[in-house]
């Protein structure tokens, strides 16, 4: 990809909301507003989940005596955060069935 097919991606990235998993697990979901040569990613109105502990997990499988466990993540609201490009693992743009017809249709044209 040239340079300036990457920098017409990302333009079209902007403002539309990013799934963000990091090496530790957690997930960050927010809106991208800008990235740098590091691909440190800006993210905005950004929430946080986690994934139960070890602790929370075996405690819960105490309780459970042998029936199925469901955890949820823990969430929380970040606001406006950098995520380390070097800490990223995985980025999903979240597009619904609509927006998914639309990108294809501009793709084609």
């Amino acid at each position: 990809m040239d340079k300036d097919a990457a920098h017409e991606y990302l333009s079209s990235l902007l403002n539309q909301n990013l799934r963000v998993v990091t090496t530790d697990g957690r997930l960050f979901w927010g809106q991208f507003k800008c990235t740098d040569a590091e691909r440190n990613i800006v993210l905005a109105h950004t929430y946080e989940y986690r994934s139960p502990s070890e602790e929370q997990r075996a405690q819960a499988l105490t309780q459970a005596a042998g029936s199925n466990v469901k955890l949820d993540m823990t969430s929380r609201y970040l606001g406006l955060v950098v995520v380390p490009g070097h800490r990223i693992t995985k980025m999903e743009v979240e597009r619904f069935a609509s927006q998914m017809r639309q990108w294809d249709s501009q793709a084609v044209a």
